[in-house]
């Protein structure tokens, strides 16, 4: 079995949720995954709430989904 060494911040450890410095890479891995698609998350509900979308109901959201759909035929 092979180990690497990765240094990261004090806050980054935190902000990743790491409990203990040992950890199989799996889990590593699902830490970062879960913390990029938090990240993401946040950039489309931002975006959202600049273009106005944030406060669109259901109906409405469908409605624009099939006026694109209706456009592409």
């Amino acid at each position: 079995m092979k180990s690497i060494n990765v240094q990261i911040s004090e806050i980054e450890y935190n902000t990743f949720g790491f409990i203990k410095d040992n950890i199989p890479f799996s889990e590593f891995a699902d830490l970062i995954e879960r913390q990029i698609a938090k990240q993401a998350l946040r950039r489309c509900v931002s975006l959202a709430d600049s273009q106005g979308l944030s406060t669109m109901s259901m109906d409405e959201i469908n409605s624009e989904i099939n006026a694109v759909r209706q456009c592409k035929k």
